[in-house]
């Protein structure tokens, strides 16, 4: 099955890819449908990228598709590049103060770590990480450490949904539930999350949640969303105002320049751009499902947990986390400590295997991540060049 799902995707035969998990790969299918907006958008690109001869339509034609594998309503959500845009668009957009704090973990993505230190250091407020106890086996632990770290200078909590370096899957409901209680924004950063695990943003509550759709979602690139609460739609400002921006944004029952809502209007109408990845998203969920695509997940799921074990054999190093906790298709491996570039580019120039090798907190790590055109042998192979690479690299270092 993995053979023929392969021939389906435009990755090098050469490269035994290991890394779905980075940008994503698009099946061939799909790509296509891209290369015909693209064209489309070549063709004519004046009628294109008018939002009144077809554009505003097409673009809510995906909003409308995502909207429904989310768990959300059209209205709610706006098509953007990336997941880092979306958050940066928040967190640019509250008013946060001296004194404010921004409550996170140890676990968040580094461009997002840059932003929140970026909003600090514009408004004078403070980011506050909380270390997670490690390994990872019980929400319970989890919830309690993130909700030990709030203060009464608390206004943001900010979350990993699925953690980029530790692939974990944090359980952020009751996290989410209990800020929302107490009068606190939530920002939940789910670039990993479309298409890799269940989500209904319904009823999750974020205030505000973004994702990425070119990575398990198997969009192109540059498609991604950002989810934000009705009520306060009116508080997001644009971080380039251009022709969908509109001075009354902020008036209740306001319409957009273009016909939707000024959140809407006002971030997707953003002068010359192609929409092409956003526009093909409706393609990609339903080549998921012409496929099966949860099955071919269990395989990709069961493919990573077996290899993670062998490798735990190999090294002797215990997990990050039990597997309900572990990202489904992703696992982040501790090996014993090395230069993780080093064995980055051994893996690739010896072996030609393509996978993210990197050091966290006081661990190296190599994360694996599968997709459907992933097979067993190429997880034997990752594992039997662990067991030459590793001893050698220890020794040098």
């Amino acid at each position: 099955m993995a053979d023929n799902l392969r021939s389906m995707f435009l990755l090098d035969p050469e490269v035994t890819f290991l890394n779905h998990g980075s940008y994503g790969a698009c099946p061939r299918p799909v790509f296509e449908r891209y290369q015909a907006w693209q064209t489309k958008l070549e063709r004519q690109p004046v009628a294109f990228l008018d939002p009144a001869r077809g554009l505003s339509g097409w673009m809510r034609d995906a909003r409308v598709a995502m909207a429904a594998e989310i768990g959300a309503d059209p209205d709610d959500i706006v098509g953007l590049t990336n997941a880092t845009e979306a958050l940066n668009i928040v967190a640019q957009s509250l008013d946060l103060r001296a004194g404010d704090e921004i409550l996170t973990t140890d676990h968040e993505y580094a461009a997002l770590d840059k932003t929140w230190a970026y909003v600090a250091r514009r408004s004078g407020a403070m980011v506050v990480p909380v270390a997670i106890p490690m390994p990872l086996t019980d929400a319970r632990s989890f919830t309690d450490a993130v909700l030990a770290g709030i203060t009464p200078r608390t206004r943001v909590v900010f979350l990993s949904h699925i953690t980029s370096a530790t692939a974990l899957v944090f359980p952020i409901e009751a996290v989410i539930a209990e800020a929302r209680a107490r009068g606190i924004t939530t920002v939940i950063d789910g670039a990993h999350t479309p298409g890799h695990i269940p989500l209904d943003l319904t009823t999750l509550g974020a205030d505000y949640y973004a994702g990425n759709c070119h990575k398990w979602l198997m969009a192109p690139k540059g498609s991604a969303f950002l989810h934000v609460r009705r009520e306060l739609q009116a508080g997001i400002n644009p971080l380039v105002i251009s022709h969908g921006w509109t001075t009354d944004a902020a008036l209740p029952g306001t319409k957009g320049v273009f016909g939707n809502t000024p959140f809407i209007d006002g971030l997707e109408m953003q002068g010359t751009r192609d929409p092409s990845a956003w526009l093909t998203v409706p393609e990609a969920i339903a080549f998921r499902r012409q496929h099966g695509w949860d099955r071919i997940a269990a395989r990709c799921r069961d493919l990573v947990q077996d290899t993670a074990a062998r490798v735990a054999r190999m090294t002797g190093l215990p997990p990050l986390s039990s597997p309900e906790f572990c990202a489904p298709q992703m696992v982040s491996m501790p090996v014993p400590r090395c230069d993780p570039m080093a064995l980055k580019l051994a893996l690739l120039d010896d072996y030609g295997i393509e996978i993210p090798c990197f050091d966290w907190q006081d661990h190296t790590i190599v994360r694996v991540s599968a997709q459907g055109y992933n097979t067993e042998g190429e997880m034997d192979k990752l594992v039997l060049a662990l067991t030459v690479i590793l001893p050698k690299i220890a020794k040098a270092a």
